[in-house]
């Protein structure tokens, strides 16, 4: 009988954050766990409260990894500065696609999102992005998992929403620390609880019907992680594969990022 796996649901009430965990909890290599207060989860930073500054402050962050892409970032904000936090932006997406992103998001009208969205084109178009990030971005990805290697943490992880971009940053992270794909899978989807969701926000108001076509692109769904692993899988064969050949992160690579981010 397979066992749930536990989840970490330590998530503390801020204000203007949206999506935060510690992912410290999680089961991984060889019977150990991923350490408490060493890696974070979250959405963009940009509005957090003078509460939630001081609160994100208190952790000891040594790094901030921010995927957002220029798009965002225009449309969101920068993120806060954090006294004595490292910031490092690393789009995981072109500024021309998060162009074109928000402003069908806060710009599009009904017969426009119906045209783009409708008939499981919005969820096809997530699950074609999850792709895309795994197979073209492995030198994003092989360059957080060294930053971590060599010391850059306590790290937070965060895009826009903190599911797709920082989704997959942080799955790739855990699948090199050894925690096995269906616990993945459980923190991935904490990500779709309704008060985890990224606000969507417009200036004209859509009709219900109209909103709804857009829930896709904010959900986190099982079936766009998916995607990632099947394209892990396809592409490479196997994780080991993927980190090695893929990343080119090394055996050796993956044993240093162990000890500093798991229990002993």
């Amino acid at each position: 009988m397979t066992q749930t796996p536990q989840v970490p649901t330590t998530e503390p009430l801020l204000a203007e954050v949206r999506n935060f965990r510690d992912l410290g909890g999680l089961p991984a290599a060889d019977g150990r766990r991923v350490r408490p207060g060493v890696l974070f989860r979250s959405g963009h930073l940009a509005r957090a409260t003078e509460a939630d500054t001081a609160f994100l402050g208190s952790l000891g962050l040594h790094t901030v990894f921010d995927f957002r892409n220029a798009a965002d970032i225009a449309s969101q904000g920068a993120d806060v500065p954090l006294p004595g936090v490292r910031y490092v932006n690393i789009p995981m997406s072109d500024q021309a696609d998060g162009d074109e992103f928000w402003r069908m998001v806060h710009q599009g009208t009904p017969e426009q999102l119906r045209t783009i969205l409708s008939d499981g084109r919005a969820a096809a178009r997530m699950t074609a992005s999850y792709r895309s990030i795994i197979t073209h971005r492995t030198t994003e990805h092989a360059r957080v998992l060294r930053a971590l290697a060599d010391g850059d943490a306590p790290a937070l992880m965060h895009c826009a929403a903190g599911k797709d971009r920082a989704g997959l940053a942080v799955a790739v992270t855990l699948l090199a620390l050894g925690v096995p794909r269906d616990a993945v899978e459980a923190d991935y989807l904490l990500s779709d609880a309704p008060h985890r969701r990224f606000p969507v926000r417009r200036e004209v108001a859509l009709p219900p019907e109209v909103l709804e076509l857009l829930s896709p692109l904010f959900a986190a769904r099982l079936e766009y992680l998916a995607e990632a692993f099947a394209t892990i899988d396809e592409k490479w064969g196997s994780v080991e594969r993927y980190l090695s050949e893929g990343l080119g992160f090394s055996t050796e690579d993956r044993e240093r990022l162990r000890e500093r981010l798991l229990t002993a």
